[in-house]
């Protein structure tokens, strides 16, 4: 009996084994033929190069025009740069002469507006720097960039400096610094 019994536990275990063997390779088919499905469906698409265009030179047309590598170019280009400079020169030139102000030795981030009065019926801002006040008015100069004052009013000033911009030519901007509220 127990011979018959190991047979029977053999031949179970074998069928178990075989029947889970069975349940594996059908869900790796059914992979496959998936796999292949997707594959036959897709198409592959490659669209061609345009091929490129040919270049073909002109030749130089302005016959009458001035050459541009020219002796009489670079005159007009020397003339055209020498008013500029003048221009510039006029600009900055008032402001080279003058006696600096005290202010003008801190930039414009290092002033702070703390308050405004009437003084003689002109509008005065008060500025610190560095803890110290200073009433300012307009016509006055402040910050490092010839900054001239143009206008005073309770909230705030507007100053109009002179600055360099990229191509090294001198230019008018306008800034303005506002008042702040002093925390306690």
């Amino acid at each position: 009996m127990t011979f018959s019994k190991n047979i029977c536990l053999l031949v179970l275990s074998g069928s178990l084994i075989l029947g889970l063997a069975g349940c594996g390779a059908s869900e790796e088919e059914q992979l496959q033929g998936w796999m292949a499905e997707q594959r036959s469906l897709t198409k592959s698409r490659v669209d061609r190069i345009p091929e490129p265009t040919k270049f073909s030179p002109q030749p130089y047309a302005d016959e009458g025009a001035i050459e541009p590598f020219s002796n009489q170019k670079l005159t007009q280009a020397l003339r055209r740069e020498s008013t500029q400079s003048a221009a510039n020169a006029a600009l900055i030139a008032p402001e080279l002469a003058r006696r600096k102000e005290p202010l003008e030795a801190y930039p414009l981030d290092a002033v702070v507006m703390v308050g405004s009065l009437l003084k003689l019926g002109q509008p005065v801002a008060l500025v610190r720097v560095e803890n110290l006040l200073y009433q300012v008015k307009v016509g006055g100069y402040l910050g490092q960039n010839y900054g001239r004052i143009t206008k005073v009013t309770d909230t705030g000033l507007t100053l109009r400096e002179i600055v360099q911009d990229s191509g090294g030519e001198w230019i008018e901007r306008t800034a303005t610094l506002q008042l702040q509220e002093v925390s306690k």
